[in-house]
């Protein structure tokens, strides 16, 4: 077997605000009993979904797809104001899994409108949290941007009275550009008071930062409609690592293009669990002679409260 350096970074994997939608889960099917409904993916993970579609979650589109008298729940990423008022107007029991780190931003918005701000959102369209966070507020008091280019064609009411907040999932780097894009055109535009991108997203980051030099080819393990997965591969690239490719499972490595690779790196978006990492480095160990490089870069000791009216019910 040919020798091959992997470089596990960390953090990585599964952040406190997907443990905690994951409990959410599991703990209302425990309360009511299966079957209980899901508004989209709890997380982005296919696997992570397929484990609670069998201990009975049914996952569906929209509220309308649910029944009166089933509890539903909201994903992580969060939902409009109209999905809630909707659930009330049919007197169903609700279970809101947002990250209180995206509810943070919910509330920063909220806000900003009460003081007689319109509001940026910087984030990427259609992404359940983008859309989530926009219908906090009326049609047209978030104008959403995606690049740098987008802010040249803004037009707000009041250049003067404008305030930013950001999708959690983006890339640090990226997400300066457009702020000082935003602050080129209007100087008075106010920005929260701490970071809206979210911890488990900025260390991630930062960890795959440090491995990126010491590397030939990184992977991430992640879905492919995984934000913060897809922006750690980004990353990746833009720090130097000519080879950066985003896999589901260690069914997914393209292990020709690694024949000749003596260093690789891995690391896992926020919603990735731990069983997928040790399945890839499993994949590693049965081709090469491994050793393995722990660069850990940060430690989180994060934890979120589930609602109380599960914590009762434990």
């Amino acid at each position: 077997m040919n020798q091959l350096t992997l470089l596990l970074a960390a953090p990585r994997g599964f952040c406190a605000g997907v443990d905690r939608a994951i409990k959410i889960v599991e703990m209302a099917i425990e309360k009511w009993g299966a079957p209980v409904y899901v508004r989209h993916e709890i997380v982005h993970n296919r696997y992570v979904v397929d484990g609670l579609r069998a201990k009975g979650a049914v996952f569906v589109d929209e509220l309308t797809d649910c029944p009166d008298d089933r509890p539903v729940i909201f994903s992580a990423h969060g939902v409009p104001k109209s999905v809630p008022a909707a659930a009330r107007a049919r007197d169903m029991i609700f279970v809101d899994a947002t990250c209180p780190l995206v509810s943070k931003v919910h509330i920063e918005a909220e806000r900003h409108h009460e003081n007689g701000l319109q509001m940026v959102m910087i984030g990427h369209a259609g992404h359940p949290e983008t859309v989530g966070t926009m219908g906090q507020l009326p049609e047209g008091e978030v104008m959403l941007v995606e690049t740098v280019a987008d802010v040249a064609h803004l037009s707000p009411r009041d250049p003067a009275r404008l305030a930013y907040i950001t999708q959690t999932t983006l890339s640090v780097d990226d997400t300066a550009e457009i702020v000082a894009a935003l602050r080129a055109r209007f100087p008075a535009i106010v920005g929260p008071h701490k970071e809206d991108i979210c911890y488990a997203t900025t260390n991630r980051q930062e960890a795959v930062k440090a491995i990126a030099p010491r590397i030939e080819a990184l992977l991430v393990i992640g879905a492919p409609n995984s934000s913060n997965s897809r922006r750690l591969v980004e990353v990746g690239r833009a720090a130097g690592c000519a080879y950066a490719q985003l896999v589901e499972r260690a069914t997914d490595i393209d292990w020709n293009a690694l024949a000749t690779a003596r260093s690789v790196g891995i690391t896992a978006g926020a919603s990735a669990p731990e069983v997928l990492i040790n399945e890839v480095i499993d994949a590693f160990r049965a081709r090469f002679d491994v050793t393995l490089d722990i660069v850990e870069t940060a430690q989180e000791r994060v934890e979120f409260k589930v609602p109380r009216v599960l914590r009762e019910s434990a």
